[in-house]
């Protein structure tokens, strides 16, 4: 919910962040409350923004873009309070393996390859790749969680940054291996931040982005809902509330981007997750039309230098 102390201004673009197609002509697909709107948005109160689809490569976003006056607004808070999964906070050693496995098959690992973390949350991932062998580096806008990082699972205070991905400075070709996990959703140019990543990777070099899927099935359930109900609020994106989500993506929003890039798409995959706010004796059946129809809420890409 809106508090008394955030302040927003709204940027206006021309052109989708991904591909650079018009604006002009991308669909209006409904509003979105600064609030969680529940089954019956029309009893919530706030401010909306509209939510629009790129014509050409499917991309959802926020428009116009709210941007909080001081970034400590959005991601100020405490891990406890950003998150409502428990297991949010229990390190598993099997923790980031199958990202880590596909990107050893995907380039010739060699013990000691730099690896880099963008947005490292509570460092999990960064754990996860020491182990697995990377030399590890991170950057965290958030002080809560990058304290946290060092305190709960160690990581070395000097290699892991509170910076963001827009201002961090690296070296050009320096990593072998960046991710993005849950990361891309709550950039406000998530191309711009796409192109100085594949300044600091090395030739040949992967880069793997996890993201919100624009097709969820999910999504397009809970809006026919709300269709239903005389509304034309829509349950994609949560520009002004927790998890601050700005975009969903499509596959093609990254194969428009890495051709401007120079960037092979080499692998990607939708995954289902977690079902919510569903009956469950519904989970059985969504689950699988969602594997069979790659309609699953999170996609995944890994893109080579």
């Amino acid at each position: 919910m809106l508090t008394a102390t955030r302040v927003y201004k709204f940027e206006y673009n021309d052109t989708c962040e991904m591909c650079h197609d018009k604006i002009d002509h991308h669909k209006i697909m409904g509003q979105r409350l600064s609030q969680s709107q529940g089954l019956r948005p029309k009893k919530k109160t706030g401010i909306t923004v509209s939510v629009k689809k790129c014509s050409n490569c499917g991309l959802i976003y926020s428009y116009p873009q709210p941007v909080p006056d001081k970034i400590t607004d959005h991601y100020g808070i405490s891990p406890e309070d950003y998150s409502w999964d428990e297991n949010y906070f229990k390190y598993d050693p099997q923790y980031f393996a199958r990202q880590i496995t596909v990107a050893k098959e995907l380039m010739p690992f060699t013990q000691g390859m730099k690896a880099l973390d963008v947005g490292a949350g509570l460092g999990k991932a960064m754990r996860a790749m020491q182990e697995a062998g990377f030399d590890v580096y991170g950057i965290e806008p958030s002080p809560n969680f990058r304290e946290r990082a060092i305190e709960w699972l160690n990581i070395p205070a000097e290699k892991i940054k509170l910076d963001s991905a827009e201002e961090v400075e690296f070296p050009d070709n320096y990593f072998d291996f960046i991710t993005f996990g849950a990361v891309f959703e709550h950039l406000y140019h998530p191309a711009f931040i796409l192109e100085r990543a594949t300044r600091w990777l090395k030739p040949a070099g992967i880069i793997h982005i996890e993201v919100p899927s624009s097709k969820h099935l999910l999504g397009k359930i809970i809006n026919f809902y709300y269709k239903l109900r005389g509304t034309n609020y829509v349950t994609n994106l949560s520009p002004m509330h927790a998890p601050f989500h700005l975009y969903e993506y499509s596959l093609k929003s990254f194969t428009e981007a890495s051709q401007r890039l120079k960037l092979e798409t080499v692998k990607h995959y939708f995954d289902v997750c977690e079902i919510l706010s569903f009956p469950r004796f519904t989970h059985g059946v969504l689950r699988k039309y969602m594997e069979l129809t790659d309609t699953g809420m999170q996609l995944t890409v890994y893109l080579r230098k």
